[in-house]
């Protein structure tokens, strides 16, 4: 198993299955998480987590929106299913598979109060990537391409934000784009797994405060 190959191919597949992609889930979405997830990994990987298995953090940052459920009718096993049969067809281990897998199922958001905790230091790494990139400058970008998508209003005064408490709830959930900054974004700086995620959160976490207070001053 020559992983350099399987990480160009996986690459590639995914490079050409998403790219154009206008809602922020696209394949630069998706290397900059790679990109993090790395970043992350090389701070993290001392002492206790000292062996993170940075084949499995490549292929899970590569492959974690292959098919993200917000596309898919809200089934969230269609990508740890298609992630599956794409890396059977590259002759990748079973263990690796299934740690890789595991961290696809589990690695999105799924409303306020519902644990979406990761097992594996891998997968708190790939995870921490993905949450930081919903954050800052382009995590803002982000929220208004995919409202767009959906139709959201940017803002309603009359809307208010809201806690959902289970994953149904918040799949069938539709706010505004501005109450999405209150029901996600801005709780995910509370819920990062790693020292060094924790740190750039933080930073990302300020710069949206300070969008959203200009926001509502402008709005007034």
């Amino acid at each position: 198993m020559d992983k350099e190959i399987i990480i160009k191919k996986t690459e590639e597949y995914i490079k050409k299955r998403f790219k154009g992609e206008s809602t922020g889930h696209g394949w630069w979405h998706i290397q900059r998480v790679l990109k993090m997830a790395l970043k992350i990994a090389e701070k993290e990987n001392t002492g206790s987590s000292k062996n993170v298995d940075l084949f499995v953090v490549r292929l899970a940052a590569l492959l974690h929106d292959i098919a993200d459920w917000k596309f898919n009718s809200g089934d969230d096993s269609v990508g740890s299913k298609m992630g599956e049969e794409l890396l059977e067809r590259l002759g990748v281990d079973k263990k690796t598979i299934s740690s890789v897998c595991e961290i696809v199922k589990n690695i999105s958001f799924r409303g306020g109060t519902v644990n979406s905790e990761m097992k594996t230091i891998e997968g708190k790494i790939v995870q921490d990537a993905d949450r930081l990139d919903a954050m800052g400058a382009i995590g803002i970008a982000r929220a208004f391409a995919y409202g767009g998508l959906r139709n959201r209003e940017i803002y309603n005064p009359d809307i208010k934000p809201r806690e959902c408490k289970s994953f149904e709830e918040y799949k069938n959930y539709k706010g505004t784009t501005i109450n999405h900054f209150y029901e996600k974004i801005l709780l995910l700086k509370d819920k990062m797994n790693t020292k060094t995620g924790k740190k750039i959160a933080e930073e990302r976490h300020k710069f949206m405060e300070n969008f959203l207070e200009e926001f509502f001053k402008e709005w007034e």
